[in-house]
């Protein structure tokens, strides 16, 4: 049985949901859409759902104190070696994202799913309208956390959340962000490594392991340097931003697919250990989600238009 059955009982029963639990078939996918082209109720109801899984206890087969957000964080940094520099990054972290949408919609969110285009914030990314109190996701670090070198988000949906890890330690602190201009000049955030421009060029990747190896290390890994904060440490889905950013991720890949789909959808390639470039990923990799879920092989997200996923960009 699925994660999503098994460990969310209330799926299936959820009418807002894109898919039926029961459909052979994904005749009816639902469309992922980016964070702007929302419009503010939807926002604020998705911001909503964010919090109200810091009021949910954590689920049991976790063993945890904490709360059902902490699980994220917590599973991604137990996981980091195991998801991050490796083939599986890009179809562990699609079914990641999936499973925090399986929570928003536990926590009452009916709208589209959503994603961060930071192509379309170069040149000045610290001025996005994505840091907005009201229609975004609150701004820099501005209040210093005491006894901690994180300065915290004081404005916004998320000014009060206080994740509980940080790193390897039970550490609750408040959500920092720490904006990292790069260079000298003012209001860099790395964006020349995520320009429309180097965007493009990644896309023109003619295999996989080309594709991910050029995604995770460059405009992956340069929005959680350029955030800082909590985005920094491999407990970065404290952020809630974590999210709409690894949307777009999955979005990047999901165009690269759409290129050349009989193919792309079964190219899959790399090495399956940070440690051991000598063993191969394949498609029937199992895929661990640490307690949260079942895990699942890499074959069944490798297209998301199907029973376990169903939308699409």
């Amino acid at each position: 049985m699925r994660a999503s059955t098994l460990l969310f009982p209330g799926l299936c029963a959820a009418a807002s949901l894109p898919r039926s639990c029961n459909a052979s078939t994904c005749t009816s996918p639902s469309k992922r859409i980016e964070w702007r082209s929302l419009d503010e109720a939807t926002q604020k109801a998705y911001t909503d759902a964010v919090m109200c899984m810091t009021k949910k206890q954590s689920q049991p087969s976790l063993g945890l104190s904490t709360t059902l957000y902490d699980d994220f964080p917590y599973i991604h940094f137990n996981l980091d070696r195991d998801i991050h520099f490796v083939a599986s990054f890009l179809p562990w972290h699609r079914y990641f994202v999936h499973l925090y949408e399986v929570q928003l919609r536990e926590c009452g969110y009916t709208g589209p799913m959503s994603y961060w285009d930071w192509t379309l914030d170069v040149p000045d990314v610290p001025s996005s309208s994505i840091w907005d109190p009201v229609t975004g996701f609150g701004g820099n670090g501005q209040v210093p956390e005491p006894d901690s070198s994180l300065k915290c988000v004081a404005d916004g949906p998320f000014k009060d959340l206080r994740p509980s890890y940080f790193g390897d330690a039970y550490e609750p602190h408040c959500l920092g962000r720490s904006f990292n201009n790069g260079t000298a000049e003012p209001g860099d955030m790395f964006q020349s490594i995520y320009t429309p421009a180097a965007v493009q060029e990644i896309l023109e990747a003619s295999d996989y392991n080309d594709f991910r190896i050029k995604l995770e290390s460059g405009p992956h890994g340069a929005i959680h340097s350029a955030i800082g904060g909590d985005m920094s440490p491999a407990t970065s889905p404290n952020d809630p931003i974590f999210f709409l950013h690894h949307g777009q991720i999955d979005r990047l890949w999901w165009l690269w697919q759409q290129i050349e789909p009989e193919v792309r959808n079964k190219d899959f390639s790399g090495n399956r250990y940070q440690d051991d470039e000598t063993v191969q990923a394949a498609l029937d990799d199992y895929m661990s989600f640490f307690g949260m879920a079942d895990g699942i092989m890499v074959a069944e997200v490798m297209t998301t238009q199907n029973d376990l996923l169903c939308y699409t960009y």
